[in-house]
């Protein structure tokens, strides 16, 4: 009887998933695929497409965001045998799975394996592999903070418990900002200075993409954490107006204008990609009621969304090859609409694919758990 009462408490308790957090996820995903077809399969250049340059001002930093807005439990209970299981459980379920789909891929796209495998570790993108080892850093110092700040709390005045997760995101905000300030700092993206151990160390690492993401992750968890009041403010009637205003000017000046020069240039570039991760976010929360499993577009891409995993390590086995694609729309980099579509719909046929190989592969229980993480 005590046992079935554990078991209804834990059953109560137990919150429903937002079902629309789930669509997001999956356009989210679609929005990657896209743009590794794009990229990889069309060999588009990023400077003369039309669409690229856009979609990558949010689709990472939103697809962290979302990562950060999960990783956030209010019920989780922070002790150092609960601390332990997620780490392993997170090592288990995010590295295993990359490796094997690493070294696969490289087997199939190089010639010889060795010399493709050392490139590719060499590099920060690892072939493709890079993020579910940067998402991996991220759970591993996310959950030492959680840890340390559920400790923390106690010794802090009632109303102050925003304080260090707040402080956290502003440090992870001043190490991004280092990533675009090439003559300022050595490890930033496109820097001209010698290398050093440092960059080498970063760039084997990929925690140079780290470095560029982590502060997105923060902002999700932040945004779950006090989601009450991150509600009231989305659904006030100035939020979404400023927020369309500021993502105009900031967007065209990262991609077109181009007015801030030097160590400004960064400002337009943040807070493009801050605004427009949070209006797509915001469009999907207004519009939840069509994003359900009653609707099929919501159906379908909460399906993409529980299998996020899974599209993103197979999807590099399905990417066309078609560099005449990307020669067209290099000459022609006006044709917003046609670029990003045909991208989108090659996509799709590409996640189509992956998740029947998901499914094939699910079938046994140690393909389950290995591959994809799930027991």
């Amino acid at each position: 009887m005590c046992t079935f009462a554990a078991h209804m408490d834990k059953v109560e308790i137990k919150k429903p998933r937002l079902e629309w957090l789930d669509a997001l996820r999956g356009f989210t995903m679609i929005l990657v695929v896209a743009y590794h077809v794009a990229i990889m399969g069309f060999g588009e250049s990023w400077k003369n497409s039309s669409s690229i340059p856009f979609l990558m001002l949010f689709r990472m930093p939103l697809f962290f965001f979302v990562s950060g807005f999960l990783a956030y439990k209010a019920s989780q209970v922070w002790n150092m045998r609960n601390f332990g299981t997620l780490v392993i459980k997170k090592i288990r379920v995010q590295i295993v799975p990359t490796i094997f789909f690493f070294l696969f891929a490289t087997a199939i796209f190089n010639k010889d394996f060795f010399e493709g495998l050392m490139d590719n570790l060499g590099a920060s993108m690892k072939g493709g592999y890079w993020f579910t080892l940067v998402l991996l850093y991220m759970f591993l110092i996310y959950y030492p903070f959680a840890y340390l700040d559920s400790k923390l709390k106690r010794f802090l005045p009632a109303g102050w418990g925003w304080i260090p997760i707040v402080v956290f995101f502003l440090l992870s905000l001043c190490v991004y900002e280092t990533n675009y300030l090439p003559k300022e700092f050595e490890w930033a993206m496109g820097s001209k200075l010698p290398k050093t151990q440092v960059t080498d160390f970063l760039t084997y690492s990929s925690m140079d993409q780290l470095l560029l993401y982590f502060p997105f992750f923060l902002y999700g968890n932040i945004v779950h954490r006090y989601w009450d009041k991150a509600q009231k403010v989305m659904d006030s009637k100035w939020f979404f107006p400023m927020l369309t205003f500021i993502v105009i000017f900031a967007a065209m000046d990262a991609l077109k204008w181009h007015m801030l020069k030097s160590v400004w240039a960064i400002i337009p570039l943040t807070l493009a990609r801050f605004m427009l991760l949070t209006i797509t976010f915001m469009y999907f929360r207004c519009y939840q009621q069509y994003f359900t499993k009653l609707s099929p577009i919501g159906a379908s891409l909460q399906y993409i969304g529980r299998r996020t995993l899974d599209i993103y390590l197979i999807h590099f086995l399905f990417l066309p090859n078609l560099p005449q694609v990307g020669s067209y729309f290099n000459a022609h980099s006006h044709n917003f609409v046609i670029d990003t579509t045909l991208s989108v719909l090659v996509g799709l046929i590409v996640i189509g694919f992956c998740c029947i190989m998901s499914n094939i592969l699910r079938i046994s229980p140690i393909f389950k758990k290995w591959l994809f993480g799930r027991s």
